[in-house]
């Protein structure tokens, strides 16, 4: 899930009680109100220099497997050594993980299948609907003080699936859900000291009871598995699938 892939980049950069600052997406739901200021990471990444979605036809030509990691990195002509070549490695594994209980997942690679997961999900005649986390601007500062400046809209729907990039040479998205876990979704408008602002999304886990014990979160928020829920905002190059109401 989301929450591990982020647990596992942030604890990664822990030194005590020190906790890399890109990890600082989560809080409470009782601190989601007007008024509220906490430190979060966000960042508004170019477009143009991002990895962009293949077709499905494109990404169906190119192996996508631990059995062929060397050709894979051998194809993109980069050294076995490079941290593009460990990167691949890293998402291909991610890929390859058996879901966790009460989970389905499914890796991305292009546009088309990623559809094609959120259909069959969300149900193949749902009206879909998609959000994200945007900017108004082009904020530079990625870690800063933010401040909730209205009532946080609840998005209604009963039915989501999360997709998460991961690092590699074309966009790949990690999509999931947990049909049996209730998982609150939010539009939440974020202000910054200097006035930038960030239509965010965010997402409240309402049972955490299953999650790992060293969880980054709980470290961050000082409680413990199950005993509250967990909250985070997206990142702006997440994409949240929805069933709207009928």
């Amino acid at each position: 899930m989301f929450e591990d892939i982020m647990w596992k980049k942030a604890s990664s950069s822990i030194d005590g009680d020190r906790i890399d600052p890109s990890g600082k997406i989560f809080f409470k739901m009782e601190d989601l109100k007007v008024g509220k200021t906490m430190a979060i990471y966000l960042t508004n990444k170019d477009p143009s220099t991002s990895p962009h979605l293949l077709s499905r036809e494109e990404a169906n030509s190119i192996p996508f497997s631990s059995a062929k990691i060397a050709q894979i990195i051998d194809f993109f002509r980069f050294s076995k050594d490079s941290d593009q070549a460990k990167a691949i490695e890293y998402t291909i594994k991610q890929c390859e993980l058996e879901p966790l209980e009460d989970e389905l997942r499914f890796c991305a690679t292009s546009l088309e299948s990623m559809l094609d997961y959120a259909s069959s999900l969300l149900g193949k005649k749902a009206q879909l609907q998609v959000f994200t986390t945007t900017f108004v601007g082009n904020p530079t500062v990625p870690f800063r003080n933010y401040t909730i400046l209205a009532v946080p809209e609840r998005i209604r729907s009963t039915k989501m699936v999360a997709c998460h990039t991961l690092p590699y040479p074309y966009a790949v998205f990690y999509c999931h859900n947990t049909p049996k876990s209730e998982t609150r979704l939010f539009k939440v408008l974020l202000g910054a000291e200097n006035g930038d602002r960030v239509r965010a999304l965010a997402a409240c886990h309402m049972d955490t009871s299953r999650w790992d014990v060293d969880h980054v979160s709980f470290q961050l928020l000082k409680i413990k598995p199950g005993s509250s829920p967990v909250c985070h905002v997206f990142p702006a190059d997440n994409l949240v699938w929805v069933a709207l109401p009928a």
